[in-house]
C-alpha cells in the first residue's frame, strides 16, 4: 500500500525561509508554493468543512467534535487526501509543521481555558458516590485496553508494552469532561440529579487521566533510563507544586490591586497569557508535554472576574478557529485503510462494544450500590463514555512519541468517533427526564392556610434587590401562629465554570474573606438576611446561591420551589430605577429568565419592580410605614393579589387600599367579538373537546366521529358555551373572595375599600392616577389569558408583556417614580374533575336543545380538587391574548 503523501515520520523535508508571503499572482507567483497564503487555504477548508458538517450533523444531535475530526478524516488520506493531486497541492508535506504548530498552540490556550473552567475545589463536595463512580467508570475500560492492547501490539524497538498498554488502556477510559458539559446541556440534563453527578464524575475522571498521562509521556521516553522516567516525574510534581504555591498567589495579589466592580487590567492579563506560554515551556522542557503546563496555570487561576475576562477574550478565537486545527490534524493523521484486514474490524467492533460495556457495567453496579434506578444506572454509563478532547491528546502524544503506529491511531480515533456518536441517540431513547412530582396543595397565597408556615423564595441579582425584598417580607407580617420560611437565592450567571451547582450557605466564619466578587456579593446579601431574621423574630432565612447559564437558570429556581413546597416565588424585573427616576434593563437575559420562570414555575409567582420600598427605612411594629394599593378586575391572578394584601393587612404598620374596578353599562366586552382569546389554554382544550362529546353525546370511544361530525359552526358555538361558563364561574369565585374579605376586615380601620365604575382603558388609567401619590406599593394580578373591556387598548402599548396590561402601566415612567409595584400570577394550570365537568355539560346540553341557554345556577359548582398539570405549559399560548 502506497504511503499518504504527507506522512511525516522518517521524511525530511527541506523549508525555503524566504517563502513565506507571496509578491502576487501578477508577478507570476503561485500563493500555494508560500507557507502563509497555504497555511490560510488549509484553515479555511478546515473551517468550511466542518461548519458544513456541524450543520448536516446537527438533527443527529451530535457535539460538535464529532464534526471536527471527521473533517479531518475527510480531507485526509483517508478520503481527499487519497488524490495525490489533492495532497500535494492543498496539505503537501512542508506544510504540516506549519499547521501543527498553529494547532498545537492553539490546544495549549483552549487546555488553560479548560483549567480555568474546571473548579477543582468542586471534587471536594461530589462527594463519596461520584468518586466511586468515577474510579469505577475507569477500572473496567482500562482492563478491557489491557486486554486488547496484548492482541494489537506489534513487537519492534520503537516502544515497550507496558507503554502501549497505559496509551491504549487510557485511550478507552477517558471521559471528556468539556464535551459531556456540552452533551449534557443540550439534553436539558445539567441542572437534574444525573447531570450533576456525571460532570463530577467526569471531573474527576479527567484529573485522573492527566495524571496518568503525564505517567505515560515520561515512560515512553523509551532511550532513556528508568531513572530519567523518574526525574520527569518529580519534575512535574515540582512544577505543580511551583504553580499552586507562587503563581496562584501572585494572581492573588494582582486580584487585590483590581478595584471592586472593574475589570483587571491589560498588563496583568498579557502576564497571564504569557504565563501560559512559559509554563508550556517548562513541561515540554521537562518532558511531559506543554498542554499539561497549561492546564494546570489554568486550574491555579482563581475563580471570579479574571477567569471571566480570559474567556470572554479568548474562547471564540481559539475554539472557533484554532481547536477544530487541531481536531482536523487528528484526522489528517488518522487513515482508515490501514485498518484492512477484516480480523482488524473485528478487533476494532470488540473494543468499541466491550469498551462501552465496560464503562456501562462498571457504573451501573456503582449506581445500584447507591441506590439508583437501573435506567438512571445504564444512561450514567453512557454519559461517561463520550470521548473528545483528552483522548485525541492521548492519541496524538503517543502517536509523535511512537507508542501508536498509524493502524493503532487510526483505530482508536474511529473508535472515538463512533462511542461518542452513539451517546446522544442512546440517551434520548432509553431516559426521559421526567421530574418525580412533589404533591403539595399550597401553591398559592390564597390557598394557604392563615395558621400554617408561609414559604416564600425570593431570588436576588444583586445586593441591590435585597432592602426592598426584606421590606416586603417584613409587611407580610409574619407571626408565631403563621411564621414565614425565606429561601434566598442569589442568581450567579455561569461564565468562569464548567458545571451549574447549587450552593447552600452555611454561617460563614466572622473575618473570612471573600475569594471573588461573586462571593463578597453573597456575603453581603446572607449578612443582610440573618440580620434581618434576628430582629425581625418568627422569619427562618435559609440562603442559597444557584450558578448556572441564564438559559437553565429557571429550572433551578422551580426545581427548589417544587423541593422545598412554597408558596411564593418573588423575582426582581428585570429594570432598575435610574437616579432621574426612569427604568433601565441592566441585562436583557433577566426578562427572558423571568418569563420561563412564569411558565414553569409550581407555585404562584410575584415579580417585584423595585422603586424604593422605604429601602433606607426600617419598618416599625408600632407606626405606619406602608400604604399598599391593591388592583382588582377579577380572575386568579387578582385572586391571589388580594390574597397577599389580606395576609399584609394585618400588619400594624400597614394601610391597605383595595380599588375594585367594575365594569360599567357602556363598556364593550372583547370577548364578545373574539371569544376565543378569553380563556386559558388549558381550559379551552378539555371544556371545548367535552363539549363536543355531550352536545354528541358521545364517550370517548366515539371520539374520530364526533370529530368528523362536528361543523366549524357548531365548534365555535360550543366554544363560546364554555367560555361563558368559565367566565360565570370566575366572577363567582372572585365574588366570594371579595364578600369573604368585606367581611373580615369589616372592623379593621386600616383597610379601605373603594369600588369604581369604569368603561374603558381611559377610565381605568384615571382611577388608579387618582390613588398613585398616596401609596408606596401596589400590588396588582398580571391577568395571563383575560380580557376585560377595563384594560382594552393598553396591551397595545405594553413594553413587558410578563407584566401584563396593568402592570406594565404603572412599572412605565409615566407613574410615581416613588411606587414599587409587585405583579402576581397565581398557580393555576388545573383543570375541572371529570365528573364535575360533566354534570354542567350534561344539564348545558339539556338546555340548549331545548332551545334555551343555560342557566345561572348551573354555573355554580362545588369547589373542585385541583391536581397539578404537567410541567412545561405554556403561559404565552396563541389561545390567549395578553390584555392585562
Amino acid at each position: 500500500m502506497k504511503r499518504p503523501y504527507n506522512e511525516t515520520n522518517n521524511t525530511v523535508v527541506c523549508y525555503a525561509p524566504s517563502m513565506i508571503t507571496t509578491n502576487g499572482i501578477w508577478q507570476g507567483d503561485n500563493p500555494l508554493d508560500y507557507s502563509l497564503p497555504l497555511f490560510i487555504l488549509q484553515l479555511t477548508m478546515v473551517i468550511v468543512t466542518t461548519r458544513v458538517l456541524v450543520f448536516l450533523l446537527k438533527p443527529l444531535r451530535q457535539p460538535r467534535v464529532i464534526s471536527e475530526v471527521l473533517g479531518g478524516v475527510i480531507l485526509g488520506p483517508s478520503v481527499l487526501g487519497r488524490s495525490e493531486a489533492f495532497a500535494k497541492t492543498v496539505f503537501p508535506l512542508r506544510s504540516v509543521m506549519v499547521a501543527e504548530t498553529l494547532a498545537n498552540m492553539g490546544l495549549l490556550y483552549f487546555l488553560f481555558l479548560v483549567g480555568v473552567e474546571m473548579d477543582i475545589t468542586s471534587i471536594r463536595r461530589t462527594g463519596k458516590k461520584s468518586l466511586a463512580i468515577a474510579v469505577s467508570g475507569m477500572v473496567l475500560p482500562f482492563a478491557v485496553g489491557t486486554i486488547f492492547a496484548f492482541f494489537l501490539y506489534k513487537s519492534d524497538d520503537s516502544m515497550t508494552l507496558g507503554t502501549y498498554i497505559l496509551f491504549f488502556g487510557l485511550s478507552v477510559s477517558v471521559t471528556a469532561f468539556p464535551v459531556l458539559a456540552r452533551i449534557l446541556a443540550e439534553l436539558k440534563l445539567i441542572n437534574s440529579e444525573i447531570g450533576k453527578i456525571a460532570l463530577s464524575s467526569a471531573l474527576i475522571n479527567d484529573v485522573c487521566a492527566w495524571i496518568l498521562l503525564a505517567f505515560a509521556i515520561a515512560l515512553s521516553e523509551n532511550d532513556s533510563s528508568s531513572l530519567a522516567s523518574l526525574w520527569v516525574i518529580l519534575s512535574s510534581i515540582l512544577f505543580v507544586v511551583f504553580c499552586i504555591f507562587v503563581v496562584r498567589p501572585a494572581i492573588s495579589w494582582m486580584i487585590q490591586r483590581t478595584p471592586d466592580g472593574e475589570t483587571i487590567s491589560d498588563f496583568y492579563i498579557c502576564l497571564i497569557l504569557t504565563g501560559v506560554m512559559i509554563s508550556g515551556f517548562i513541561t515540554d522542557a521537562i518532558g511531559t508535554h506543554s498542554v499539561f503546563g497549561a492546564f494546570v496555570f489554568g486550574l491555579v487561576i482563581p475563580n471570579g472576574p479574571v477567569g471571566v475576562t480570559l474567556i470572554e477574550k479568548l474562547e471564540d478565537f481559539v475554539s472557533g478557529l484554532l481547536l477544530p486545527l487541531f481536531f482536523a490534524i487528528s484526522g489528517l493523521k488518522t487513515d482508515i485503510r490501514t485498518i484492512r484486514d477484516p480480523s482488524t474490524w473485528g478487533y476494532l467492533m470488540l473494543v468499541i462494544f466491550l469498551s462501552c460495556a465496560g464503562k456501562v457495567i462498571g457504573t451501573l453496579l456503582m449506581s445500584l450500590f447507591y441506590r439508583m434506578t437501573v435506567r438512571e444506572g445504564v444512561t450514567l454509563g453512557f454519559l461517561m463514555n463520550t470521548k473528545g478532547l483528552v483522548e485525541l491528546i492521548v492519541l496524538n502524544v503517543g502517536r509523535d512519541q511512537e507508542v501508536l503506529d498509524v493502524q493503532s491511531f487510526s483505530l482508536m480515533v474511529v473508535a472515538a468517533i463512533i462511542m461518542t456518536g452513539i451517546v446522544m441517540p442512546i440517551v434520548t431513547t432509553i431516559y426521559t427526564p421526567a421530574r418525580r412530582f412533589l404533591p403539595y396543595k399550597r401553591r398559592t397565597i390564597q390557598s394557604s392556610k392563615p395558621d400554617a408556615e408561609f414559604r416564600v423564595l425570593v431570588c436576588i441579582h444583586n445586593p441591590r434587590n435585597v432592602p426592598t425584598i426584606i421590606n416586603l417580607l417584613e409587611a407580610s407580617h409574619p407571626t408565631k401562629r403563621s411564621p414565614i420560611c425565606v429561601y434566598a437565592l442569589h442568581l450567579v450567571e455561569l461564565t468562569g465554570r464548567a458545571s451549574a451547582m447549587l450552593i447552600v450557605h452555611n454561617t460563614r466564619k466572622s473575618g473570612r474573606q471573600a475569594l471573588n466578587q461573586t462571593q463578597a456579593q453573597s456575603d453581603h446579601i446572607i449578612n443582610a438576611f440573618e440580620n434581618y431574621e434576628q430582629r425581625a423574630g418568627c422569619v427562618s432565612v435559609n440562603p442559597l446561591t444557584a450558578i448556572s447559564p441564564y438559559s437553565s437558570m429557571h429550572e433551578d429556581i422551580c426545581n427548589l420551589a417544587e423541593d422545598k413546597r412554597v408558596g411564593l416565588i418573588i423575582i426582581p424585573f428585570h429594570k432598575q430605577q435610574t437616579v432621574d427616576g426612569g427604568m433601565e434593563a441592566k441585562n436583557p437575559a433577566h426578562q427572558m429568565l423571568n418569563k420561563k420562570v412564569l411558565v414553569n414555575a409550581p407555585c404562584s409567582v410575584g415579580i417585584l419592580v423595585d422603586r424604593g420600598l422605604n429601602g433606607s427605612t426600617r419598618l416599625a411594629a408600632n407606626s405606619v410605614s406602608h400604604h399598599i394599593a391593591v388592583l382588582f378586575f377579577g380572575g386568579p391572578d387578582d385572586r391571589e393579589a388580594l390574597s397577599y394584601a389580606w395576609r399584609m393587612s394585618d400588619h400594624p404598620g400597614v394601610r391597605v387600599t383595595v380599588l375594585r374596578l367594575i365594569t360599567g353599562e357602556d363598556a364593550i366586552d372583547p370577548a364578545e367579538l373574539n371569544s376565543g382569546t378569553s380563556i386559558r389554554k388549558s381550559e379551552h382544550t378539555g371544556i371545548s373537546y367535552k363539549l363536543l362529546r355531550f352536545f354528541h353525546g358521545g364517550d370517548a370511544a366515539s371520539e374520530p366521529a364526533v370529530m368528523q361530525a362536528s361543523s366549524s359552526t357548531n365548534l365555535n358555538r360550543y366554544e363560546t358555551l364554555g367560555i361563558k361558563a368559565n367566565q360565570e364561574r370566575e366572577k363567582k369565585l372572585d365574588e366570594d373572595l371579595v364578600k369573604k374579605f368585606q367581611i373580615h376586615t369589616s372592623n379593621n380601620e386600616s383597610i379601605m375599600y373603594i369600588e369604581k365604575v369604569v368603561n374603558n382603558g381611559e377610565d381605568t388609567v384615571a382611577a388608579i392616577r387618582s390613588i398613585e401619590s398616596s401609596h408606596d406599593l401596589f400590588i396588582v394580578g398580571r391577568g395571563q389569558g383575560m380580557t376585560s373591556p377595563l384594560t382594552a387598548g393598553l396591551a397595545d402599548w405594553s413594553e413587558c408583556p410578563e407584566l401584563g396590561a396593568i402592570g406594565d402601566l404603572l412599572a412605565s415612567s409615566d407613574f410615581a417614580s416613588t411606587v414599587s409595584v409587585l405583579v402576581v400570577q397565581q398557580f393555576v394550570g388545573t383543570e375541572p374533575q371529570e365528573d364535575d365537568l360533566e354534570v354542567e355539560l350534561g344539564s348545558m346540553r339539556e338546555s340548549t336543545l331545548d332551545g334555551e341557554g343555560p342557566s345561572d345556577e348551573q354555573y355554580q359548582q362545588r369547589n373542585r380538587r385541583q391536581t397539578p398539570p404537567p410541567r412545561g405549559q405554556n403561559a404565552f399560548s396563541p389561545y390567549t391574548t395578553d390584555t392585562r
